[in-house]
């Protein structure tokens, strides 16, 4: 075959494939190279938030050292056993130290202080001095300590902050046990009742008794009844716990635990001019609303 022929036959096979090609378009459409929306992809992403609202889910917090801008700082993150002094200071978006917050719970700053095996718990008030830096007196055992500030700067959504402290010496670490639904406490006993479910809004009823007899006079700890801290095993992450209004014997709060697994409890309660903290344990089940999961207790 000459060159002219070999040209002719290539230019007749090349209208043949792009003919087949435009036809082929026809058939199916231009190709999209942007993502496809469904129809309810605002819905998703509305919905979504929604959803997890409408069950009560509920993220936990204290897992970072820095958000929104605000980070927590320990002026030593290594001390001794024994009571020591910790401080602190909590910088804003400009890297400077807060000296402005709004109060919360009758307080400006909430610090629970925790060593990582969900033992020794604490929940103090630090001072603030004039420059930002906050302080208070601890009582430390050796092991690997979690921080965690709960504040609210002016202006500013309120945050919770995380930082780990760490104390030298020998370290035996406590297993958390079974689960646990009654505590006692100088010689008040509290028992705890509520759907234990994740990701559903729920009510924690916890109830006070001294020598078998109800306590309803309790006292206002923090402008409420009592007060919850919420801590999941394993990353320590603390759920925000709101409180019912109520003079006892039975305290209330709603919380939404986020996820299953060992979640430590920690109820502080005011009876007699004193603050005492019942502690407790408890497995959160994972099953979805209406497959007949979750465990209810109630005592």
């Amino acid at each position: 075959m000459g060159t002219l022929a070999r040209v002719a036959a290539f230019l007749g096979i090349l209208a043949l494939v792009l003919g087949a090609g435009l036809g082929l378009g026809r058939l199916v459409g231009p190709v999209d190279t942007e993502p496809v929306a469904h129809e309810d992809a605002g819905h998703d992403a509305e919905s979504d938030a929604g959803h997890e609202a409408d069950h009560g889910a509920t993220a936990v917090a204290g897992l970072e050292t820095a958000a929104g801008g605000y980070a927590l700082h320990l002026v030593e993150d290594r001390l001794g056993t024994g009571r020591q002094r910790l401080a602190f200071h909590v910088t804003g978006p400009d890297g400077t130290p807060v000296t402005s917050y709004d109060v919360q719970h009758e307080k400006e700053l909430h610090l629970v202080v925790v060593r990582r095996d969900l033992t020794g718990f604490q929940h103090v008030h630090p001072e603030r001095a004039a420059d930002g830096t906050w302080s208070v007196d601890l009582d430390l055992t050796p092991g690997v300590w979690r921080v965690l500030a709960d504040t609210a700067p002016t202006g500013a959504d309120p945050v919770v902050l995380g930082a780990d402290l760490m104390v030298a010496g020998d370290f035996a670490p406590v297993p958390l046990g079974e689960q646990t639904l009654a505590a006692s406490v100088d010689g008040y006993d509290v028992t705890l009742g509520g759907l234990l479910r994740a990701g559903v809004e729920t009510e924690l009823a916890l109830t006070v008794q001294r020598g078998g007899e109800p306590v309803d006079d309790l006292e206002p700890y923090l402008g409420a009844s009592g007060h919850l801290v919420a801590l999941r095993a394993g990353d320590l992450g603390y759920l925000h716990v709101h409180p019912e209004e109520g003079p006892g014997p039975v305290v209330r709060f709603h919380t939404a635990f986020p996820s299953a697994g060992t979640y430590r409890l920690f109820l502080d309660f005011q009876h007699d001019g004193v603050v005492r903290t019942a502690v407790f344990t408890v497995e959160v089940d994972g099953a979805a609303e209406g497959e007949g999961g979750g465990h209810e207790h109630g005592h």
